[in-house]
């Protein structure tokens, strides 16, 4: 395993396992708990959003999960009368809101919006909310410059995305593993570079801002190996 690329939500990283593998650990984010409101209580509402809207947008605000366990409600509260836009960080509660700055509505002078909303812990499969990330892999590249090692380095080096791992020069008659994007794999096949799949995977991870990106890998691998032992036991 190489890593790639990481940011705050996003991690990047190469590992040679198969596509079958990838696949399930990438459908299992679905299973991986996360914390999101459920029910909402909206006790006054001047703003021009229909009562249902705005519980609708309030409902996918996403939550940090780390410490709720399941089982818990966790309670919010918001309570805005100053004329403007309502944010997502207008929300006080036992967890904190992921984003503070997700736009909820707007209210005008002597406007008042009040709501009470309690939030559980539940799994992707139930209802998108519940959601912490996503997973996705493309297959890295085998590439063989023959004599057009000046028009890779060229094409790869432009590339906005950063393709080819940031190497920028590539020799004559060589043959280079390398992550490239849909445009760049284009142009090479536009130059007659021979180009095939590699077996190593480039796998990304982004989190929504529930959980860290890391939790999210790991806790989809451990729901997966919970299904694989009762799968287990049953043979």
């Amino acid at each position: 395993m190489e890593f790639m690329d990481e940011k705050e939500n996003k991690l990047t990283f190469s590992v040679e396992i198969s596509e079958s593998l990838a696949n399930a650990i990438r459908r299992y984010v679905n299973e991986v708990p996360a914390l999101a409101i459920e029910d909402v209580e909206i006790i006054k509402n001047d703003s021009p959003l229909y009562d249902e809207t705005v519980a609708h947008r309030i409902g996918l605000i996403p939550l940090k999960t780390e410490k709720v366990k399941e089982g818990d409600v966790v309670q919010f509260k918001l309570a805005v009368s100053k004329a403007g836009p309502v944010y997502s960080g207008e929300l006080k509660g036992n967890a904190e809101v992921a984003y503070g700055k997700i736009p909820i509505t707007i209210i005008q002078e002597d406007q008042e919006m009040e709501i009470l909303a309690s939030a559980r812990l539940g799994k992707g499969k139930e209802h998108a909310k519940f959601t912490p990330g996503v997973i996705f892999y493309r297959n890295m590249k085998e590439i063989k410059t023959g004599n057009r090692g000046s028009d890779v380095s060229r094409i790869l080096s432009s590339c906005p995305n950063k393709c080819g791992n940031k190497k920028k020069d590539y020799e004559n008659n060589k043959t280079y593993e390398l992550d490239v994007c849909d445009a760049c794999e284009d142009e090479l096949s536009q130059i007659k570079v021979e180009m095939t799949e590699s077996p190593e995977l480039v796998v990304t991870i982004e989190s929504f801002g529930q959980l860290p990106i890391k939790e999210i890998f790991l806790g989809s691998i451990k729901e997966m190996k919970k299904d694989l032992v009762e799968v287990s036991k049953k043979l």
